[in-house]
């Protein structure tokens, strides 16, 4: 039941919970679709986006055999028994934050706003901080493998 908790909390928040933010700040009315050339573009990014989340959780519970998300170092679901170094893994150390920011630029391009952008820039700035704490735990957790991990892989992409 915890495992499937951290789940529906990261969908929740994620995949709703933030998108429906940029909405409302965005004071667009419901339903709202942009011009059709950045309703397309916007509508790929936040497919390919959910797709690489997607991709990189269930590779962490089918490998790691567990989930990452700790919450301000708060155990949500139970912890990966392995470093995480394939699949999705070997292009970037948070291939899930990847596959989120990737879905929410696709968000702000469909809502067209600079308000979507600032709770872009805000959520940005916690998971930031978020991850740099699960950077210190997986280095108690995993010590040198992690150390060496970090050095060869991007922390979200590009060096």
């Amino acid at each position: 039941m915890k495992n499937a908790f951290g789940y529906i909390l990261g969908f929740l928040v994620f995949v709703a919970g933030i998108p429906a933010l940029m909405w409302w700040v965005s004071g667009r009315p419901f339903p709202w679709a942009p011009a059709l050339p950045w309703a397309i573009i916007a509508g790929v990014l936040m497919v390919v986006g959910l797709c690489l989340s997607i991709w990189a959780i269930v590779h962490m519970k089918k490998v790691g055999e567990g989930n990452p998300f700790d919450a301000y170092n708060h155990e949500v679901a139970p912890r990966t028994k392995h470093l995480m170094t394939d699949g999705p893994y070997r292009f970037s150390r948070n291939p899930m934050l990847v596959g989120v920011y990737i879905y929410d630029i696709g968000v702000m391009l469909w809502l067209m706003s600079w308000w979507a952008l600032l709770v872009f820039a805000i959520e940005v700035v916690f998971l930031t901080v978020q991850v740099r704490s699960e950077e210190k735990r997986l280095e108690a957790d995993f010590g040198d493998e992690y150390r060496k991990y970090k050095q060869q892989v991007p922390r979200y992409f590009l060096r």
